[in-house]
């Protein structure tokens, strides 16, 4: 039995790195003014036809099983409207929130085909993470640039686009990392988030067999097991990426885990949207986010020593075998 989260707040689970990196992407020379231009040109209207026009609408007649698990994440949420749900036809596990003043939810029938219903509940209440954090109006600009290309927005021309977009595409990455966090807070089920993962990252079983201790066991050798020089590998393959590494997010969501922050939030103690007040928690999230930054630097500081005292005593090492 799911507990239902009444009045949660997304303050509750956002993680710090988000907001730093959309504080880094807002700080940006022209970034409002690229936004403002794409929303402009497309529109409500215009982003409904770009991503429905080839997809199906839930309701209760038309795939009535999916919207009842719609129903039930919106109330185990306690989400008060009711966003849409589209499904399209698309050979890639994946699903979206889309739109600006009125998001939707999109998700591609592959998910269907080969998650579990529960697995797809994971997708869905991340969906909804990221419409309660407020993602959608920065995501849906960001699926723009990704599906049109810069080079086909006329409109951006004379705007420094490269930083805008590397930015930007730190920000989506760290995004995700908010919305596994509520995802699993709509299922309650660390365990099934991490199937599911699993599941986004090497496909389903297909008659074989899945080992989810496995993949935990390779979410920490991925996160630890490296030297500085496969650091700077990691973040040059991550650079260009819409979403982080599912090794990495099984990593990330296990810490939140061991931090009891979710048994807190799950046994009542959470912020409550009708006490937050506008701009509160920014200095703690800052913070937050510093130490965040910080621990992940020493962590690459620590890498790099390591890798120099390892040459090292390998130089002296070969050094004293040649002075035989």
């Amino acid at each position: 039995m799911r507990t239902t989260l009444t009045d949660i707040s997304s303050l509750s689970w956002e993680h710090p790195a988000d907001r730093a990196a959309l504080n880094a992407l807002r700080a940006i020379p022209g970034f409002q003014q690229v936004v403002n231009k794409v929303a402009g040109v497309f529109g409500e209207r215009g982003i409904r036809h770009l991503f429905t026009a080839n997809a199906v609408r839930v309701g209760p007649t038309q795939r009535p099983d999916l919207d009842a698990l719609w129903t039930e994440v919106l109330q185990v949420m306690d989400w008060p409207t009711r966003p849409q749900l589209y499904v399209t036809q698309t050979p890639e596990m994946n699903a979206g929130a889309v739109g600006f003043a009125d998001p939707f939810v999109v998700i591609n029938s592959a998910v269907l085909e080969h998650l579990s219903r529960d697995e797809v509940r994971v997708l869905l209440a991340h969906e909804l993470g990221h419409i309660m954090s407020g993602h959608v109006t920065y995501r849906t600009i960001a699926k723009i640039i990704f599906y049109v290309g810069l080079g086909n927005l006329p409109f951006l021309a004379g705007v420094a686009l490269l930083p805008f977009q590397l930015a930007l595409l730190e920000w989506y990455r760290k995004s995700e990392l908010s919305c596994d966090r509520a995802a699993l807070l709509g299922v309650q089920d660390p365990d099934l988030v991490l199937t599911t993962f699993m599941k986004l990252a090497g496909g389903r079983e297909f008659g074989d067999r899945l080992d989810l201790a496995a993949f935990k066991e390779q979410a920490k050798e991925y996160e630890t097991d490296s030297s500085a020089w496969d650091a700077v590998l990691k973040a040059l393959n991550t650079a260009l990426q819409e979403h982080p590494f599912f090794t990495v997010r099984a990593g990330e969501l296990q810490r939140w885990v061991e931090s009891v922050a979710y048994a807190r939030i799950v046994a009542g103690d959470y912020k409550r949207r009708a006490d937050v007040k506008p701009g509160e928690g920014l200095g703690d999230d800052m913070k937050e986010a510093s130490t965040y930054y910080q621990e992940r630097a020493k962590e690459a500081a620590s890498k790099v020593t390591d890798s120099f005292s390892r040459a090292r005593n390998a130089f002296t090492d070969a050094f004293k075998g040649g002075s035989r």
